[in-house]
């Protein structure tokens, strides 16, 4: 029987499409080996941790899926992730701020539970006054991680911490750990902490649900994944930089910083491509002020 992750219309599967032995090739081959001597890039800086301006929002990127997010009078961490190594997989960039002095959090949020999202090494060195809040299936996987409380969340449910509102969002992905556990869920998320709220795709190929999430707040900022698009298994499981670009419209939100880019390598795609298509489509729609790349470490405030 099909388990309800399964059922779900955004379920991508785990099995790999025809052709991936040779796509796993060429991703050991011009991906994997090679970036195992190239030297990590970047610098780590101090994070600011005074609150931001009345009326504002502060996001920092720290890598890949990473986000610091910092409201007036809240501040929160997205799939958190200081690794260096996922398996051979290496981390190309610094992370962009040091794990052991972060501003005081009222919450960690996990997309899902593949390893380079919730990454349980960092979630151990967190501390949040709320807890942390997964997708359905996933809590078993942090409970013993030193957090005070443990939400999981179902697709589309609401709750509210610490005056802040949080909604889980869908997407089309998959949420097993391994290859078994099909039963872990997955997806985005909107936070809003007055009149600024932010949208946290986390894993997501393009799907028609982001004109649906549109509907259910008026996006400050979002965050879309733009890598790993070619991926080894031939999986439609990654937004490619256009379709970041299109969900981004589809969203209606007022800026984009891309994601899931740069840090580790994880799809065959060059790695300096996903941001150059990404420049490319917003100059070519007229949208490049609105499309914000920042270095890792580097806040930024809107």
């Amino acid at each position: 029987m099909a388990k309800e992750s399964e059922k779900r219309e955004g379920y991508s599967g785990v099995l790999p499409k025809k052709g991936w032995p040779a796509r796993n090739y060429r991703f050991w081959r011009h991906r994997l080996i090679p970036q195992l001597l190239k030297k990590r890039e970047g610098s780590t800086h101090e994070p600011i941790l005074v609150p931001p301006e009345d009326g504002l929002l502060r996001a920092t990127w720290i890598g890949h899926a990473s986000f610091l997010v910092q409201f007036e009078g809240h501040s929160i961490i997205f799939d958190p992730n200081w690794a260096n190594w996922h398996g051979p997989v290496k981390r190309q960039i610094e992370p962009g701020l040091h794990l052991n002095n972060l501003p005081e959090l009222d919450l960690v949020l996990v997309s899902h539970a593949h390893f380079d999202h919730l990454h349980k090494k960092s979630l151990r060195e967190i501390d949040a006054g709320q807890g942390i809040v997964v997708p359905q299936g996933s809590g078993s996987l942090v409970k013993k991680l030193g957090f005070p409380n443990v939400t999981e969340m179902k697709v589309w449910e609401e709750r509210e911490f610490a005056g802040m509102r949080v909604v889980h969002t869908p997407s089309h992905h998959w949420g097993a750990r391994y290859a078994a556990d099909t039963h872990r869920d997955y997806g985005g998320f909107l936070v809003g902490s007055g009149d600024r709220k932010v949208f946290h795709c986390g894993d997501s190929a393009y799907f028609e649900g982001f004109k649906e999430i549109c509907e259910r707040e008026k996006i400050c900022l979002a965050f879309l994944p733009i890598g790993a698009y070619d991926a080894p298994s031939g999986r439609d499981v990654h937004m490619n930089p256009e379709e970041a670009i299109r969900a981004f419209g589809e969203l209606g939100a007022d800026l984009m910083i891309p994601m899931h880019y740069g840090t580790f390598p994880l799809g065959n795609e060059h790695p300096d491509e996903p941001i150059e298509r990404l420049v490319k489509e917003a100059e070519r729609l007229g949208i490049a002020d609105r499309v914000i790349v920042p270095e890792a470490g580097k806040a930024i405030e809107v």
